[in-house]
């Protein structure tokens, strides 16, 4: 969050991606950042254990929410 925040505040478009089990945390943490409207996208949990496979898949899906979120 706070590099997404950085490059906001230096406009540049950013968003924040992780996976949904942080999502909680990253709330907090934008508000305490004083940012929070920041964009993020969630992937779903877990990623350490993915396969390759599965990490394409989660990446695929997020396209479209990611762009979106950027404006594109």
């Amino acid at each position: 969050m706070h590099d997404t925040i950085w490059f906001e505040t230096h406009g540049i478009p950013a968003v924040f991606v992780a996976s949904s089990a942080f999502r909680v945390a990253a709330e907090v943490q934008a508000d305490a950042l004083g940012m929070p409207d920041a964009r993020r996208v969630f992937v779903p949990h877990p990623i350490q254990d993915a396969t390759d496979d599965e990490m394409r898949a989660k990446a695929d899906a997020a396209v479209e929410d990611l762009l979106r979120s950027l404006r594109l």
